[in-house]
């Protein structure tokens, strides 16, 4: 972009934004907070058609009506407020919204009181020393939820058979691993939209083959394609989610003090249900009994760092007893955990005994 035209742009957007300041200043003096650029012409990454990214801070819902959509000079404008409660959101990167960057690189233009401009500054400052703190549990939770987020369009996208829908929904998922991306990272997009793929490449953690599994969702053109490529870019960031996750987030330990109570739990929840189940060969009950042991051992597995067990693999609906024997089999190694930390089971023949330990507690 030649000189000449870089002016002429700043010029006119000098203008459009000292229309707006003006305004706020005349009709929204308890209103409006903040006016702040952001957006390409913050970052100088912007071309002859750029639009002008103002960012207004409401006090009040009446500060709404100076948000306007218009086209000038060929080029559209939204004029668009926001709240501060949104941007305390952006703040904790607590929201699905990735343009944390509003808050951390966005330039002040106007300010009707000190005190609004503090605020602003402590809210930026919040979002600074989150993105400064080491890769850990708080980010790889924000990058997980983006993930579960891109699974429900891959489950759209597998339920439909209209290309467009398919379409939409790979580029959702698109956008949601991208942002799972930036939180395993523990940044921000800084450039927008148009320099994602640029931005990301350049990251620390990326799953393997990142350009062939992002541009292969971009490239896809039958549903099949589209289908194949959102699985496996999928399918690479859940694997890099999970390598990090074993990285840098310690892991529960069996202790004797987690454990407490959790065999006798699992004995009293599950062990009699798979009995019943498998001796009634009911096997709706028992897939529905099986479901909720191995939820159970998983989150004995995430929660208290207790052995993995896989007992879904066991389960044959026309031989139920398989899935049982499996089950008992879980049942003694999970003991064995028990022992491990020194402790025993709470078990009584007798309703005296058990009275006499239950009334000490």
């Amino acid at each position: 972009m030649n000189a000449t035209l870089r002016q002429q742009l700043e010029d006119k957007n000098k203008k459009l934004t000292d229309m707006v300041i003006e305004r706020a200043k005349r009709d929204f003096p308890e209103d409006i907070a903040l006016i702040g650029l952001s957006g390409s012409f913050r970052t100088g990454d912007f071309h002859a058609k750029s639009d002008l990214d103002l960012i207004i801070v409401n006090n009040t819902d009446r500060g709404w009506e100076i948000s306007a959509c218009f086209i000038f000079d060929d080029v559209g404008y939204d004029i668009y407020c926001t709240t501060w409660d949104s941007l305390e959101r952006k703040a904790n990167l607590a929201t699905e919204d990735p343009g944390v960057s509003v808050l951390t690189d966005m330039q002040i233009l106007y300010c009707a009181k000190p005190e609004y401009l503090e605020r602003f500054q402590s809210l930026k400052q919040n979002a600074v020393d989150i993105m400064f703190t080491p890769i850990g549990k708080d980010c790889l939770d924000r990058a997980e939820k983006h993930i579960n987020l891109a699974k429900q369009d891959y489950a759209d996208m597998m339920l439909s058979n209209n290309i467009g829908a398919i379409r939409y929904a790979s580029a959702s998922l698109l956008y949601h691993l991208v942002n799972s991306i930036v939180n395993l990272n523990n940044t921000c997009i800084q450039r927008g939209v148009k320099r994602y793929f640029e931005e990301l490449s350049a990251y620390q953690h990326l799953p393997e083959n990142f350009e062939y599994l992002y541009m292969s969702v971009v490239e896809a053109k039958t549903a099949e394609q589209m289908k194949t490529a959102s699985h496996a870019f999928l399918s690479g960031v859940i694997k890099l989610h999970d390598e990090m996750y074993q990285e840098y987030v310690e892991q529960p330990a069996p202790t004797y003090e987690n454990l407490d109570g959790t065999y006798e739990e699992a004995w009293c929840n599950l062990r009699n249900k798979v009995l019943a189940s498998v001796a009634a060969k009911d096997k709706s009950y028992a897939l529905i009994v099986a479901e909720s042991a191995q939820n159970y051992f998983d989150e004995m597995t995430a929660d208290r760092g207790t052995k993995k067990f896989d007992l879904m693999q066991h389960f044959d609906p026309d031989n139920l007893e398989t899935f049982q024997t499996a089950f008992l089999q879980v049942m003694d190694e999970y003991l064995q955990e028990y022992h491990k930390v020194g402790r025993s089971v709470e078990r009584y023949e007798t309703f005296e005994a058990l009275y006499a330990a239950y009334m000490k507690q």
